[in-house]
Formats: structure tokens, sequence, C-alpha cells
């Protein structure tokens, strides 16, 4: 009879220690929102003035909100460290994040198409959200081309940062990064949209489609003869001053040049314009929204 009583009692007492363990994890943690910031990344350092002025422009938004910054690029990553420069990847920034005890955090990419590199970090970023212990809300941000509407208005921002010299008759060539990813279609589409709006406007890739020997096929048919080269890319890092400007006989300057056609290199990166740089603000305040 003692055996049976000592037996019952023991059940209970393991009984109500799961209980209080059951109920200590229970508890949520005090909410804590963060915000990470998402680049590609780069080494030049002429190129830093557009992070500068998105930490500027997100802080301005968002005052109170911490913010730390990610790069997609392990290449770039490393060679950072080489100059004593630590940057995070993803992975590396949430788990910090997470060990600071962050329950929400708002992940917004400053890529420009949802391509590997945005998927990638995506798929990666989301599932600290199912840890044991994890983050409990991580949602992530458009790049700068997500929707039609960001088209629209990316292409109205493009038109009214080109510089004001330059004359219609003159191009204007914009040169993306380029994907074998699906989502290059958003480099035609925003030619489409850009070339509604003035038809000496072209966009062509490095890695992609439109290539440069069709935007070079485009403006020889035209006739046209001067050309300003922008990069459309976040930072005019190195394929702004190599494979777009560089002297190498395979840049874009060299092979248009080649065709009798004058360039004029601008060498400001998308996120270095104020009014691009909005489009990703307001991505980030549609998901920062959902942790009020």
């Amino acid at each position: 009879m003692f055996k049976k009583i000592s037996m019952c009692v023991l059940a209970v007492c393991l009984i109500l220690s799961f209980s209080a363990m059951a109920s200590d994890h229970a508890k949520k943690k005090p909410v804590k929102k963060g915000i990470l910031l998402v680049s590609f990344g780069t080494s030049v350092p002429e190129a830093q003035a557009a992070f500068a002025n998105i930490e500027k422009k997100v802080k301005a938004e968002f005052p109170d909100v911490p913010l730390r910054w990610a790069y997609t690029s392990h290449v770039i990553r490393h060679k950072l460290a080489k100059e004593g420069k630590q940057l995070d990847s993803v992975e590396i920034a949430l788990a910090k994040m997470m060990d600071e005890g962050f329950t929400h955090v708002a992940v917004q990419s400053f890529h420009i198409i949802g391509g590997e590199e945005f998927h990638g970090m995506y798929q990666n970023a989301k599932a600290f959200a199912g840890m044991s212990e994890g983050i409990e809300k991580i949602i992530v941000g458009y790049p700068l081309l997500g929707t039609e509407d960001d088209m629209k208005k990316a292409t109205d921002a493009v038109i009214a940062n080109i510089p004001k010299e330059r004359k219609k008759d003159e191009a204007v060539v914009l040169m993306g990064h380029g994907t074998p990813h699906p989502a290059n279609a958003f480099y035609a589409a925003m030619l489409y949209h850009l070339q509604q709006k003035d038809p000496n406007i072209f966009l062509g890739t490095v890695e992609g489609s439109p290539t440069i020997d069709d935007i070079k096929t485009m403006l020889t048919k035209k006739g046209i003869k001067k050309a300003y080269l922008i990069p459309f890319m976040s930072v005019a890092g190195d394929h702004a001053r190599n494979d777009m400007t560089g002297d190498d006989k395979d840049s874009w300057k060299s092979i248009l040049g080649k065709e009798g056609i004058s360039c004029v290199p601008v060498l400001k990166g998308l996120a270095e314009y104020d009014n691009i740089v909005a489009i990703w603000i307001e991505h980030l305040k549609q998901v920062y929204a959902h942790f009020k």
C-alpha cells in the first residue's frame, strides 16, 4: 500500500515539474522589434555613400528601432574581412539578433529584383522564425522591383535623376546586374516602362538579358552618337567601375565607343537617390506595420 502511495506521489511530482517547465517555456519574451537591412554588398569605398544614404533615411523613418546590416555576398564579406572590416551574413546577423532577444525583425532587402540572392536570403531568414526559442516573427520586404506599381515608381524616379544636360536625342543606358533566375524578366519589363516614357532610355544587364549587344544594336539603328552610362544597381561598385566604364575592351564604354558612340559615365548607385530609396523604405514600412 505504501509503495502505491509513493508511486502516486512521484507521478504527481513529475506532472507538476513538467507543468512548471511548460509554463516557463510558454512565457512570452518581452517584445523587442528590430530592422535588418540586407544588401549584396560592396568593397568599393566610394560606393559606400549609397549605404550611408540608406541608413540615414531608415533612421529618420524609424528613429527608435535598432538597426543591423548584413551582406549576402561571401566574396565581399571575406574581402572586407582582410581589410579589417567585419560584415555579417544574414544568418550571422539574425543569430546575433536572436541571442539579443529580438522577437520581431523586419528584414528589408536592397536588392533590385527577387532573384537568386534575394530568394536564398528569404528562405534562410524565414528559417529563424521556426527555431525553438527563435525570433517570433520575421517578415521580409520586397526588393526594389517587386510589383508593377514598383516599376512605375522606379521609372519615374530614374527619369527624374537623369543629368539635366542630357538632350533628348542622346541615349541613357542603364546597366543592371542580370541573373539566370526567372526574375530577370523584370529588366525587360523595366525597359518597356522606361521606353514608354522616353524611347531613348535603354536598360541592359551584365549577366542576363537584354545584353550590351542588344542595346548596341538598338542604339546604332537609331543613329545615336552619345550615351549616358548609369548603373541600375544599388551601388556604383565593381560592375559600374569596370564592366560599365572601365578601359578594358569588353567594357560597355569600349563596346559602344567602337560604334562611334561617345559615352558619359555617371558613377552613382540607385541608393544614392532619395526618390529610389523611398520605394525600398515604403516596402519596409509595409512590413513593419505587421508588428503593430
